[in-house]
């Protein structure tokens, strides 16, 4: 019995000294410092298009006079990463912004309905397009003072020869099949002709073009230039409709203009823009919507 008392208190002995040794090579924890707290690293502030390096436009690159593509650099064409060139009416306006804001233009040729997709996500800055700023679009985009207002009539391109080249109002296209591109408020104006055959919409012009040519079609809504733009191009083939005062279709002070379409609440860069349109005289608008007119391509 005494020699297990005495086993017992050094065994206590032991474990007293192992608990002092392990508490005095460590500071206690009322002594250490504090470990650095995580802190997230700040977000990065969105950076405005206007301070980047190049200026990223959409557009078709197939909407003459507007924006078309070709083969090499003449009359002023900007080179696209297909090895192609762009041109055109927007081209030239484009050329005159990006020069304005010091930055390098980059065309990005982008199909209509992916126009207003890609300046949400941010893939271009803006939309160079011959694009309206309709009402509905200004509930998803914003929109620049005008870069185009001059002679846009709304009106017809038909088949030379048929039995619609002669018309004067919208009467004159009852039972017409009538179509329009897809996405744009033309095709809405379709709904105005009382009695027509609307058609479905197609995706671009040049559809349009070979579906009238081809008699699928007995005529499309189109403004004056691309009206022009088609009888230039092939004028045995195509005759634009102007119609006759209060017979044709009724518009809208957003109808009859084109602007340059900005993400969403960047008014920095609508407002940099719009001190550089206001530089461009309508002489000069009208100058470069002839050359346009003129340089496009035959087909």
């Amino acid at each position: 019995m005494k020699k297990l008392s005495i086993f017992l208190l050094i065994a206590a002995l032991v474990l007293s000294l192992a608990a002092c040794g392990g508490t005095s090579g460590a500071p206690s924890p009322s002594t250490s410092e504090p470990a650095p707290a995580e802190t997230a690293e700040p977000a990065a502030p969105s950076e405005p298009a206007v301070e980047k390096d190049t200026f990223k436009v959409g557009m078709e690159c197939a909407y003459p006079p507007y924006n078309w593509t070709q083969t090499d650099d003449s009359n002023g064409a900007v080179p696209l990463e297909s090895g192609q060139y762009a041109g055109g009416y927007d081209v030239e306006i484009a050329k005159i912004i990006a020069e304005g804001l010091g930055k390098k233009l980059v065309i990005v040729p982008t199909a209509w309905d992916g126009l207003i997709p890609a300046l949400q996500s941010g893939v271009i800055d803006a939309i160079i397009a011959g694009m309206s700023p309709t009402e509905e679009r200004k509930e998803s985009i914003d929109f620049t003072d005008s870069y185009y207002r001059e002679d846009i009539v709304l009106g017809m391109v038909v088949k030379k020869g048929s039995a619609y080249e002669g018309a004067t109002s919208l009467a004159d296209f009852k039972g017409a099949k009538v179509t329009a591109q897809l996405g744009t408020y033309h095709y809405d104006k379709i709904d105005q002709i009382e009695g027509v055959d609307k058609q479905e919409a197609m995706k671009d012009f040049t559809a349009m073009r070979v579906a009238l040519s081809s008699g699928i079609i007995d005529g499309y809504v189109s403004e004056k230039p691309e009206g022009e733009s088609a009888m230039a191009a092939d004028p045995d083939t195509y005759v634009f409709i102007e119609f006759a005062e209060g017979k044709g279709f009724d518009l809208t002070e957003g109808d009859t203009s084109i602007a340059v379409g900005i993400k969403k609440g960047n008014t920095e860069l609508v407002e940099a823009i719009n001190k550089i349109l206001a530089g461009v005289s309508e002489a000069d608008r009208k100058a470069l919507m002839e050359a346009a007119t003129k340089n496009q391509p035959a087909s």
